[in-house]
């Protein structure tokens, strides 16, 4: 019975294990991820009976071991994120979505901030400054996010080039960290699908006023 028990915590333990790699949200993730953690350090140090000797050199008990408190951080920090997106409401300025998340650079003036055709993996909130949309006479001022259109395009390649027109403090984040708020709380899709949505509608107005113009 004593056996039975050890070995049916060692295969919930890796039971729990394979279904983390099926979670696609990150909590649910980092909770079966922890809960295997306990269940297969709990079977290792049954299994070899509290010899600690060998469970010293077990790469299993040592691997849990380690993962534990990993996934207990990330766990906590994940769910501070959370309540932090989750106090946002759909009114709330982009600094408030984001700008916790994003690191700030400065540029001088003239700087090239990216060019048309370059990969886009990043995005960028405006602190201060302006930046000059080159080719289509238009700017862009503080508290404005740019380059998450072609962030979300399918070759997710820059529609344009971007140049610094003054001294810029810029804020900026990954479309790895995007993905990852994303993947903690849903309803940031929602907030970037609306702005791509603004920023595309703005477009069309723009083409259609210098069509009128011509």
């Amino acid at each position: 019975m004593h056996f039975d028990l050890i070995t049916a915590i060692g295969l919930l333990g890796g039971a729990f294990y394979l279904a983390s790699h099926y979670m696609r949200a990150m909590v649910p993730l980092r909770v079966l991820s922890l809960v295997s953690n306990v269940l297969l350090i709990t079977f290792s140090v049954f299994h070899l009976e509290f010899d600690w000797a060998k469970l010293i050199v077990s790469p299993e008990f040592l691997l849990n071991v380690i993962l534990m408190p990993v996934n207990a951080r990330r766990l906590l920090e994940i769910l501070r994120l959370t309540k932090e997106i989750e106090k946002v409401t759909e009114k709330s300025p982009v600094s408030e979505w984001l700008l916790p998340h994003m690191h700030m650079h400065k540029h001088k003036a003239g700087h090239v901030l990216f060019r048309e055709g370059d990969e886009a993996d990043e995005i960028y909130y405006v602190g201060s400054g302006r930046l000059r949309l080159e080719g289509v006479n238009a700017t862009i001022g503080p508290d404005n996010l740019i380059g998450e259109i072609a962030l979300f395009s399918p070759d997710k390649k820059r529609t344009l080039t971007v140049v610094c027109e003054t001294d810029c403090e810029l804020y900026m984040m990954t479309d790895e960290q995007i993905y990852q708020l994303y993947y903690q709380n849903p309803k940031l899709g929602f907030y970037f699908m609306r702005l791509v949505v603004a920023r595309l509608l703005a477009d069309v107005q723009r083409h259609k006023a210098a069509a009128q113009a011509g």
